[in-house]
């Protein structure tokens, strides 16, 4: 065999294995990846995740505009997780928690679902849902702060990973002012999901709170984080002020 051709077969053997390597180490990273992912939404190979949506109000049975792009999102990360994914009103799931992860979407003024939540898990936070005209209107209260509605201009949503109950599956809530917070929260959970695993890891507790600004005319894109609320928000509430931000 000449010089040449032995120069050719290393070259190609050499870019084979590359080739070869490259794959193996690409589809080891993507595993990696994909396990993490799935350790910290609960959802292993072909598990369910329940998502529950509010029903609009004064609407029959209707999901709004913004819920439904939010579940949409929520949608193709469940499918990244290699899980399924159940839709279900607010109005509807008679069940306990933790057997199976679930996602729910909206506030306890149209999903009693959120507000079984809400009083479970988080009985810091609550929601003004008196219909006369007022400052208050709207507002949401996390631990001893109360943040006020400015329709279009300054909306609030907690964004929260929780989990008890049996089974240890999380529960994720986007609780907001308005259906467009809720995209917001759902947007920032599918595009920050990875950081949030690095911060309080894979089976860590959280609630954060992050403003809206201008939805009007930037929607569900311009998000302000105000801050990790946790504690506030797990902890029964006492006295009040109001945030100087609304």
């Amino acid at each position: 065999m000449s010089d040449t051709l032995l120069l050719v077969t290393a070259v190609v053997a050499a870019v084979v294995g590359a080739a070869a390597a490259g794959w193996f180490l690409r589809g080891h990273v993507y595993g990696l990846a994909l396990r993490r992912k799935q350790r910290f939404f609960g959802l292993p190979d072909n598990s369910e995740c329940l998502l529950v949506v509010s029903r609009e109000t004064g609407a029959d049975g209707a999901v709004s505009r913004n819920d439904v792009f939010a579940l949409l999102e929520l949608a193709a990360l469940i499918k990244a997780c290699h899980a399924n994914a159940q839709v279900m009103s607010g109005d509807a799931p008679q069940q306990g928690f933790g057997e199976r992860t679930e996602i729910c979407l909206g506030n306890p003024l149209g999903n009693r679902r959120m507000a079984a939540h809400l009083h479970s898990l988080m009985p810091g936070v609550s929601f003004d849902t008196d219909t006369a005209a007022g400052p208050d209107r709207g507002s949401l209260t996390v631990g001893t702060e109360r943040h006020r509605l400015v329709n279009g201009s300054v909306e609030h949503v907690l964004l929260a990973r929780l989990t008890a109950g049996q089974g240890g599956r999380p529960v994720f809530l986007a609780c907001g002012q308005r259906s467009i917070t809720h995209q917001a929260a759902a947007r920032h959970l599918a595009k920050h999901h990875v950081k949030l695993a690095r911060r309080y890891g894979s089976g860590g507790n959280f609630v954060l709170l992050f403003r809206v600004v201008n939805s009007q005319a930037y929607g569900p894109d311009v998000v302000e984080v105000i801050g990790d609320v946790t504690k506030e928000a797990t902890t029964p509430r006492t006295g009040l002020t109001t945030s100087k931000g609304a």
